[in-house]
């Protein structure tokens, strides 16, 4: 059910990246509907997880156990993320483009691949590759703030293009936001490995 969780929320992200950047409406909608999926699915994941518990499973299993009802809810905010991504992205369809036109690629080219990684890492039981995820989340941080400093100096600027940046700055956000959650999944990915909680820790 995770992995069924964690393909879905990655297709909704990809698509609501298609819809921003083709200005494709189809994409957007799409999204949107299938963010009530991985919804359903956390719901799922939660009330087996509540049976297994009620079995008194041995330390191993309930270290999975609680990561999993973790990055269940992860995933569900990262398809929350996809669903703010492509109600934004209709939005701007309705206007005419930025010109210049805000380089949003790179970031989410960024957290889709973070989001993929954090997810192989899972799989594979992957600790390592889980720490380089964590490092790139600060690469989003910075692109976000990048971008948000951009879209406040072109609204002073120009103030025909507020409503258009004010919707790329919380599009921004948003991927800054999948980003975290991707990194999240990373730490639990450790904690299930090897037992070793790293959250608030300085990773190099």
């Amino acid at each position: 059910m995770l992995l069924l969780m964690a393909s879905n929320a990655e297709q909704c992200v990809q698509k609501a990246v298609h819809s921003l950047v083709s200005r494709d409406q189809a994409s957007a909608l799409s999204a949107k509907a299938q963010d009530s999926v991985i919804d359903q699915l956390e719901k799922d994941v939660d009330e087996l997880a509540m049976k297994l518990l009620a079995t008194g499973p041995a330390e191993d299993n309930l270290r999975f156990i609680s990561m999993a009802m973790k990055i269940s809810t992860e995933l569900e905010r990262v398809g929350d993320e996809a669903t703010t991504l492509s109600r934004r992205s209709l939005e701007l369809m309705k206007e005419e483009p930025l010109r210049p036109e805000v380089d949003i690629q790179h970031i989410a080219q960024m957290v889709v691949e973070m989001l993929k990684a954090a997810l192989d890492a899972f799989v594979y039981r992957r600790p390592d590759e889980a720490r380089q995820i964590i490092l790139k989340d600060k690469e989003v941080d910075r692109l976000n703030k990048s971008i948000y400093k951009a879209m406040t100096q072109r609204m002073i600027s120009d103030s025909g293009c507020v409503m258009r940046c004010l919707h790329y700055i919380t599009i921004s956000k948003s991927f800054e936001r999948i980003g975290d959650h991707a990194s999240n999944i990373a730490e639990e990915v450790v904690f299930l490995c090897e037992a070793r909680d790293i959250r608030h820790e300085h990773i190099t």
